[in-house]
């Protein structure tokens, strides 16, 4: 008797060669639909599923394999004589290899304007189900989800008769990750066209890119997931221009330099300079040189083995100034054919082409706990109104618009943050101190060029007026913060008394991880 096969695909990549080796070594081939078409098509006998059912297929295609003569050929066991007997009492023929891959939901659901009927119509019933019987079953069954594992199965079918348990084992598990990933991902979309934000159960997916050489110390493995639709401007989905790989610590840091540089308008020529997932120097200016100039000189210390995210055109003149840098990534939406050129010769210098992040709403952070998930929105929000000023003194239209500048990086670094900035760059930045004192002492300690006359913004609000005290010694002219402490008289009264501008935001930012 013929061994048989069931071929049902959306991906047909590979298909047709599968089928034909299978038939000259004795396989029969049943299928259904598009596939018993192409493969028809292509002068291979099969077998309509109809005839294996004695039922046609229905409902616009809805019913084909969900029949008994379909799944007990599956699920029988072959090891159980009352199964193999029922089976011949039935006249149903064992199937030994199921081929499946499904509907394609995800494809459908990222094209602009699909309807939810649409959507609805692509969701797979039939080949889950057979995907997970066959996996279920495979200790005798075969199952294969994935056209790179058509010529492993052929080869061991060709040269020994029969696939490996082993082989059959790890094709059952990718099988299924493979359904439970294409459910998980039908579930995120019914919860976000429902506007579920926080499921009772959480389920996500996400498709391994590429494994690493190691995670944040070469001790630890690791490798990059991508999410099936990632968002635009994400690191996940930069081409990679020139350089050595990407590593998991220069995947995190581009992605935090992304984020920041996605807070400026496009329409402003911005640079961010960023170390160990903090912007180290951020420059604005009338082109990207300027902002380059001011993100560099905000910190030429730090900046050394950094990452570098512009959002605009690199050229000639630009990529020579980056080039006289050690610098990891330089990441930018485009590149002049020049300057790409003078790139390409720094070879350990990764060069990509990215836009700069967007975060759309309803987006969600996650971070891990031992036993758990922490989930939150993104932190999309700059301003949830106009800053209110609480002092007597007002900031000037240039202390105003530095204001705002460091009020967009300082969301970015790791609270107690601090920044201080003047003239649309950087000019100190003070990270993750353990008190907010320490973070501006950081700031004007390592502050590039004298402080007289910077503004200065925190991302929570100043606990003592101790900070605001420090600030005026410092030259600092304006700050921005949110305001909220049960202090906040005694900050205010201290700015006023050093003729300080100060704005409430009424929002926070803080960021505990990197």
């Amino acid at each position: 008797m013929k061994r048989r096969v069931i071929i049902s695909v959306s991906d047909k990549t590979g298909v047709t060669d599968l089928a034909r080796r299978l038939v000259a070594i004795g396989w029969e081939i049943v299928s259904s639909g598009g596939t018993a078409a192409a493969l028809a098509g292509a002068g291979i006998p099969v077998t309509p599923v109809s005839d294996v059912t004695g039922f046609p297929e229905c409902l616009d295609g809805r019913v084909k394999t969900l029949h008994p003569a379909v799944h007990a050929g599956i699920l029988a066991r072959r090891g159980v004589p009352e199964h193999m007997q029922q089976l011949q009492a039935l006249g149903v023929t064992p199937v030994d290899l199921v081929v499946v891959n499904l509907y394609p939901f995800r494809q459908t659901v990222a094209r602009p304007g699909v309807t939810w009927e649409e959507a609805v119509e692509q969701i797979d019933i039939g080949g889950p189900s057979l995907i997970r019987a066959a996996a279920k079953n495979h200790a005798s069954v075969t199952v294969v989800v994935d056209p790179a594992d058509y010529e492993r199965v052929l080869g061991e079918y060709e040269r020994d008769g029969d696939t490996s348990d082993a082989t059959r084992r790890s094709l059952a598990g990718r099988a299924f990750r493979h359904t439970a990933a294409y459910d998980a991902f039908i579930a995120q979309w019914f919860g976000d066209q429902l506007g579920v934000h926080f499921p009772e159960q959480l389920t996500r997916t996400w498709n391994r890119s590429q494994d690493l050489r190691y995670g944040e110390n070469p001790h630890q493995a690791a490798a990059l997931y991508k999410d099936p639709l990632p968002a635009p401007g994400s690191v996940a989905m930069a081409e990679q221009l020139g350089g050595k790989e990407l590593s998991f610590n220069n995947i995190g840091d581009a992605d935090a330099a992304l984020s920041c540089l996605g807070e400026f308008p496009a329409d402003v020529p911005t640079v961010v300079a960023l170390k160990h997932s903090n912007p180290c120097g951020v420059g604005t200016g009338c082109d990207l040189m300027t902002a380059w100039r001011g993100a560099r000189d905000g910190d030429p210390v730090s900046v050394y083995g950094g990452v570098v995210a512009l959002n605009g055109t690199v050229d000639e003149p630009l990529a020579a100034s980056l080039a006289k840098l050690f610098l990891e990534i330089v990441a930018a939406p485009g590149y002049t054919d020049g300057a790409l050129q003078i790139l390409r010769k720094k070879k350990n210098l990764r060069v990509l082409r990215v836009a700069p992040a967007t975060s759309a709403p309803g987006e969600c952070s996650l971070r891990e706990v031992r036993g758990g998930l922490l989930v939150q929105d993104r932190d999309t929000l700059l301003l949830g109104e106009e800053p209110r000023v609480v002092t007597r003194r007002s900031p000037t239209a240039r202390e105003q618009a530095d204001l705002l500048f460091a009020w967009r990086v300082v969301k970015h670094v790791t609270s107690n943050a601090i920044v201080l900035a003047r003239d649309g760059a950087t000019i100190g930045v003070g990270p993750g101190q353990t008190n907010r004192i320490w973070a501006l002492q950081n700031a004007i300690r390592q502050s590039t060029v004298a402080t007289t006359g910077s503004v200065l913004a925190s991302d929570a609000f100043f606990p003592f007026a101790d900070c605001v005290q420090a600030a005026a010694v410092a030259g600092i002219r304006a700050i921005i913060q949110p305001g909220g402490s049960i202090l906040d008289a005694d900050s205010i009264a201290a700015a006023d008394e050093a003729g300080i501008a100060m704005l409430f935001t009424g929002v926070r930012h803080f960021r505990h991880q990197g």
